[in-house]
């Protein structure tokens, strides 16, 4: 049986190198043209470059996302694009359109192709029409439950991989094809620009069907009847894996460093600790925890167990009890001092929490701050700012810090 790949997002080449040091085996991104997230950061030419740079020097990959619904319009400039990212040496592209995916096997053949979920690929039939067409890995629909996935991959060649998200947003729309977005607000989800409009608060009337009712739990302030619950299959690797799915698929790039980081931790130790020993295996609590901490609505398992249970009704707010504090630069252990990139304001005297890629979190105390010319401060206030801290237990570079917002 084949380790499945850990897939990260990466919104920008911060996120990205977050990813690969907390354990993603490979991460994909949005460039300068025809992917659906117009509004991250995205990559530059230039933070590709270096993207991917960092990446294969550490045996890992990047995809590229061109999965728009391109207009005309949208294909001015397709061809030159493809070859300057075949040059940049991308591992593969990530397409949906039909049109993009003939014109890659016709300017760039070598370049890997893998189908979007936004294709909605929902049956074996569809994925050898694929595959044929020269697309090496399906990423499945999310509408698909665990049975059908089986299925699927009993019914392709082995070397067609097929990827599943397994955590992250969820949308109420087929498998991303949303058109809300463009009714109200003109702008087009499906060429990147959504408004999410199904996490707005809504009240549902219709007064020329009597006896037909639509229920609707609300209260005085309305309710959010298109919201979605978030997706995570944190506890259900063993059946992930056993379904033969080649790619574990993290969704957000459009989230925090700490995100990705906290995310990316525990797939890679629950997949770790599979592999280390299936007939052992055991579901360990700090990996949901972890899960617990990041930027989140409410957890369920998606589509793959049949769940029925899938809207948040009260709000369409994230919890958020945890921010991300600091990222450890250096330390001096004969001073016993960390040098911190801020990332929100703490205090003199902090505690925080410290979350690194391979160790369980742990507690300190962040004592004696000083800004960057040695003087004693109080706080932290000023964005990425410097500031050294004495901390009695030994950092490592890139350690995360997080805090509390009831601390």
């Amino acid at each position: 049986m084949n380790k499945p790949e850990i897939l990260a997002p990466a919104g920008n080449l911060e996120k990205l190198k977050t990813a690969i040091n907390f354990g993603a085996d490979a991460v994909y991104l949005g460039g300068g043209k025809l992917n659906l997230r117009a509004f991250a950061d995205n990559f530059t030419d230039e933070e590709l470059k270096e993207g991917i740079q960092f990446a294969h020097e550490r045996g890992k990959k990047v995809y590229v996302t061109l999965n728009v619904f391109p207009h005309n319009e949208d294909l001015n400039g397709l061809e030159e694009y493809l070859v300057k990212l075949y040059n940049l040496n991308v591992d593969a592209i990530i397409v949906s359109d039909p049109g993009i995916i003939m014109t890659a096997r016709e300017i760039v053949p070598d370049l890997e192709l893998h189908l979007s979920t936004q294709a909605n690929n929902v049956n074996w039939k569809s994925a050898i029409f694929w595959y044929k067409a020269g697309v090496k890995r399906i990423v499945l629909a999310r509408e698909m439950s665990l049975d059908e996935i089986k299925e699927i991959r009993s019914k392709l060649p082995e070397d067609c991989d097929i990827e599943a998200f397994v955590h992250g947003s969820m949308c109420m729309s087929y498998s991303g094809r949303c058109l809300l977005s463009n009714y109200m607000t003109g702008r087009d989800s499906n060429r990147g620009e959504c408004a999410q409009p199904c996490r707005y608060k809504y009240y549902l009337m219709e007064e020329k069907r009597p006896n037909q009712y639509f229920q609707v739990q609300e209260d005085e302030k309305g309710t959010y009847i298109l919201n979605s619950k978030d997706l995570c299959m944190i506890e259900h690797i063993p059946e992930l894996v056993e379904a033969g799915i080649n790619s574990f698929k993290i969704e957000g790039r459009m989230k925090s460093a700490y995100y990705v980081a906290a995310v990316v931790k525990s797939y890679r130790e629950a997949l770790d600790s599979y592999f280390d020993n299936a007939e052992a295996y055991v579901f360990k609590k700090q990996w949901m925890d972890n899960l617990l901490k990041t930027s989140h609505r409410d957890y369920y398992t998606g589509f793959y167990f049949g769940d029925k249970h899938s809207q948040i009704y009260e709000n369409s707010s994230y919890i958020r009890d945890y921010d991300i504090v600091g990222i450890v630069r250096s330390y001096d252990e004969n001073l016993k001092e960390a040098v911190i990139e801020q990332r929100n304001k703490i205090f003199n005297g902090d505690t925080v929490e410290v979350l690194r890629p391979k160790a369980d979190n742990f507690e300190i105390k962040l004592q004696n701050i000083k800004d960057d010319t040695g003087n004693s401060i109080e706080s932290t206030p000023v964005a990425q700012m410097l500031y050294k801290a004495t901390v009695d237990i030994e950092l490592k570079e890139n350690d995360m810090l997080i805090k509390s917002k009831g601390k």
